[in-house]
């Protein structure tokens, strides 16, 4: 993948451009002659932006700043734009590049924020159909996860096939607790109450597993027991059972998005171990405990109570790494805690002076093989929405895209809790 863009929903503005770049492209193509009456159809971007979702690839370098470079429109089933999604599925459609920015990604980049799209609204399949002649875009396809679904293809004046992507299982919130605890937990009408003053939202957060018999009232006691803390309430939202109301109840109190977290998942397969091995065996550190130089590297990037954030890195049963630097003070660090057949990744921090060397990768290399021979069989990680060269490195190892939630933040003028 090359140089990155930014992919969003299109702004009313941009839709004629939308709509006269997506007709272009299937035109520079051959896909369809001039006269053709589905061109008009491309050219509507107003029509598909009101009855589905148009996401835009808009170029942030200096010549083409702004520039809407790209286009891709997902379709719930049984909405007008779907043509052969059925149940909770999610149909791509109308994927297209400026031939003037092709080379570069732009396409892998849309697909990828769509299916981010769909993940973030709890659905789990998405479908798209393509033709025997692209090519490209089949390789595309197959590299992101989508298996040709023969029995589906369909077509009146073309054959169309059709293919499918599945997102994978994630861990589920309570292995991912596990894998980080919060210093104490206290129980309100079902739901997980993370206490941990303020360090990190993973631990200092409120996951809601059940309906409360009454919101407000849950809510108002989340708050207390955040404010005896010493720090504000912090909700995890988007998750299976998040109770109906929740969101609507926290943005009317104010509270506002704190980041938005992909879960990634990858197979642990039997040649992990030996994968790491030969990295694990030159230089890096490996502990059963966070010592202090450990902890010190991996404050420095992130900062935090020094004594609070060790409890909580040494919470679960963990494995830490460290690559030592010239100096022999450690330059980057990993943690690996294994749950139930998971190992979770996290705390990956490289110092600015060591990076672009690799390191990122090698320590995650030589985690997954730590975890394969404790027995692992799946890896998960969480990184932020935004954190696009973390998810570049992530895919590049095989990390997949299986969960999207949300932190929600109570406003507050005092500190605002951290991620890892």
């Amino acid at each position: 993948m090359s140089a990155a863009v930014e992919v969003r929903p299109a702004l009313d503005d941009e839709l004629p451009r939308v709509g006269e770049l997506t007709a272009a492209a299937y035109l520079a193509d051959g896909l369809l002659p001039a006269d053709h009456s589905y061109v008009e159809e491309l050219r509507d971007a107003t029509d598909r932006a009101r009855r589905a979702t148009v996401l835009v690839a808009v170029d942030p370098g200096a010549a083409g700043a702004g520039a809407v470079v790209g286009t891709i429109t997902l379709a719930d089933a049984g909405t007008p734009y779907a043509e052969f999604a059925t149940g909770d599925e999610v149909e791509l459609r109308m994927l297209a590049v400026d031939p003037a920015a092709r080379g570069r990604g732009v396409a892998e980049q849309l697909v990828r924020a769509a299916l981010a799209d769909a993940v973030g609204r709890g659905r789990r399949d998405v479908v798209l159909c393509t033709l025997d002649t692209m090519r490209a875009a089949h390789r595309l396809y197959a590299r992101l996860g989508f298996t040709p679904r023969p029995e589906r293809d369909w077509g009146t004046e073309v054959d169309l096939r059709v293919h499918a992507w599945r997102a994978p299982e994630p861990p589920g919130v309570l292995v991912e607790t596990a894998t980080w605890p919060p210093l104490r937990v206290e129980d309100v009408q079902g739901w997980r109450v993370g206490l941990s003053r303020g360090v990190t939202r993973r631990a200092h957060s409120t996951v809601p597993l059940a309906e409360p018999a009454d919101l407000a009232a849950a809510v108002d006691e989340v708050e207390r027991l955040s404010a005896a803390d010493g720090a504000p309430a912090v909700f995890r939202t988007g998750d299976p059972g998040t109770p109906a109301g929740l969101v609507a109840e926290l943005d009317a109190r104010g509270y506002v998005l704190g980041s938005v977290t992909d879960v990634l998942v990858c197979d642990v397969g039997p040649d992990a171990a030996e994968r790491g091995q030969p990295r694990t065996a030159h230089g890096l550190r490996v502990l059963d405990a966070p010592d202090d130089a450990w902890l010190t590297a991996w404050l420095a990037g992130k900062g935090g109570d020094r004594e609070v954030s060790r409890a909580l890195v040494a919470g679960a049963p963990a494995t830490y790494l460290a690559a030592p630097g010239p100096d022999g003070s450690d330059v980057a660090v990993i943690r690996a805690a294994t749950v139930d057949g998971w190992v979770a990744l996290s705390c990956l921090q490289v110092a600015p002076s060591a990076r672009r060397h690799g390191l990122g990768r090698t320590l995650t290399d030589a985690a997954l093989a730590v975890a394969a021979r404790q027995g692992a069989r799946r890896a998960f990680l969480q990184v932020e929405a935004e954190n696009v060269p973390a998810r570049r490195l992530y895919e590049q190892l095989g990390f997949a895209l299986a969960h999207r939630y949300a932190y929600r933040v109570q406003p507050s003028s005092g500190a605002v809790p951290g991620s890892c």
